[in-house]
C-alpha cells in the first residue's frame, strides 16, 4: 500500500494581487503602444523621449505581467516573482518619472504619478503577506 506523504504550503498569494499586477501590466502595455507609435503630444523635449519610455515600459510591463501570471497560476515561486516585478517596476518607474519631469508631456507625468504609489502598496501587500505566510509555514509540523 502507498501512502501518500503531505505536500509542502505552497507560498501562495492572495490572486486579487495577480489581478492588481496584471491590471499594471496592462497600463503598461497601453502606454508603450502610444509612446512606441508616436501618438504622444509634440511638447516633449530632452531628456525625454517617447520611444524609449515607450521600450522601458514595454519591458516593465514584461515583468509584471510574468509575476501576475505566476500568482494567478498558484506558481511555487508567485511570491518571489510577484516581489522581484514590483520592485522592478518601482525602480524603472522612479527612473521614469525623474526623466519625465524634466522633459516629458503632462499626461506621462500624470501616469508615472497615479502608477507609482500603486506599484508601491502592491509590494508593501506583497510584503506583508510574505511574512504571514513564512510565519505560517514555520508553525506548521
Amino acid at each position: 500500500m502507498t501512502t501518500l506523504e503531505p505536500r509542502q504550503p505552497r507560498h501562495l498569494v492572495d490572486r486579487r494581487i495577480g489581478m492588481l499586477m496584471a491590471f499594471e501590466a496592462v497600463t503598461l502595455a497601453v502606454a508603450a503602444f502610444v509612446h512606441l507609435a508616436g501618438y504622444t503630444p509634440a511638447g516633449s523635449k530632452p531628456p525625454f523621449q517617447a520611444s524609449h519610455a515607450g521600450v522601458a515600459e514595454a519591458i516593465i510591463g514584461v515583468a509584471i505581467a510574468y509575476g501576475a501570471i505566476a500568482v494567478l497560476r498558484s506558481s511555487s515561486r508567485a511570491w518571489a516573482a510577484a516581489v522581484a516585478a514590483t520592485s522592478f517596476a518601482i525602480l524603472g518607474f522612479a527612473v521614469g518619472l525623474t526623466i519625465t519631469a524634466r522633459g516629458g508631456d503632462v499626461p506621462d507625468l500624470l501616469y508615472h504619478v497615479t502608477m507609482l504609489p500603486v506599484l508601491i502598496l502592491s509590494l508593501i501587500i506583497l510584503a506583508r503577506t510574505g511574512r504571514t505566510e513564512v510565519s505560517r509555514e514555520q508553525r506548521m509540523p
